[in-house]
């Protein structure tokens, strides 16, 4: 098929994507003008209600926990779904030549890093996780929650990577730890969902004295939810980090990749 007949072909194709985003955009409400009533709802009753003055978490949380909980296990499947690839395709004696080469690439590695980045990437790893506890603890109070804090959380041992440190990034997130980590967060968050179920008579029901507006001991199981989130976001992201990179330095130990030490 010529290259002049595959772009009559897509022509059609591409014009009608064009038309959708017209018309998509030409619809949407001018700014500062909401039309969504149950946003608007939300925003009356959620703190009266829930007693936690960040409606986007009341929201995500506990009206429509049950939907978040879906988002939590499709993070968790597709994470699980990276480690059984990469480790089927490295292979049980890969992993262990994979090990010898971290060791070894270390000192590589250190070399070609400054003590001036060295020190200061480290430095930066006790502020990040402080600030991801923090976003996580209070994300029922202030913009954030345990999707954002479990982020930067996992952040802090990437930043460890980065400043030439991918041995002492292993030892002090091995993959058991992390993996049950990751598992213990999504497990938490559907066992609470089911204490709302056998205390409420509704899954994933607040059951829990909500408290007092603006204080850290409020709006009922929303911490305890971020925190599960925060737990199990940060074990995902970590094992992705973790995989990615061994995936990265066996290919390179072994000469399928561009020359130097990640």
């Amino acid at each position: 098929m010529s290259r002049r007949v595959r772009m009559w072909l897509f022509a059609p194709a591409l014009a009608g994507v064009a038309a959708l985003l017209v018309w998509g955009f030409t619809g949407l409400p001018d700014f500062g003008h909401y039309r969504g009533i149950y946003g608007r709802l939300l925003a009356k009753v959620a703190v009266p209600e829930r007693k936690a003055t960040d409606v986007v978490s009341s929201t995500t949380f506990d009206y429509r926990g049950f939907d978040t909980l879906g988002e939590e296990i499709i993070l968790f499947t597709a994470a699980l779904g990276l480690v059984v690839l990469l480790r089927e395709q490295r292979g049980e004696q890969q992993e262990e030549k994979e090990t010898d080469d971290d060791e070894e690439g270390e000192e590589g590695r250190e070399q070609r890093t400054s003590e001036a980045l060295r020190i200061f990437g480290l430095g930066l790893v006790g502020p990040t996780v402080v600030l991801g506890v923090y976003i996580v603890a209070h994300g029922h109070l202030t913009p954030g929650g345990g999707f954002q804090g479990g982020v930067i959380l996992s952040t802090a041992l990437l930043i460890v990577y980065l400043a030439g440190r991918y041995a002492a990034m292993r030892r002090v997130s091995p993959l058991p730890l992390v993996e049950g980590g990751e598992a213990t967060g999504a497990t938490a968050f559907a066992l609470i969902g089911l204490g709302g179920l056998i205390i409420a008579g509704v899954y994933m029901k607040n059951f829990i004295d909500p408290g007092t507006p603006k204080m850290l001991l409020s709006g009922g199981f929303i911490p305890l939810l971020n925190i599960s989130v925060g737990l199990e976001v940060a074990g995902a992201f970590t094992l992705a980090y973790t995989e990615f990179l061994d995936q990265t330095l066996l290919l390179r130990g072994s000469g399928g990749g561009a020359g130097g030490e990640a």
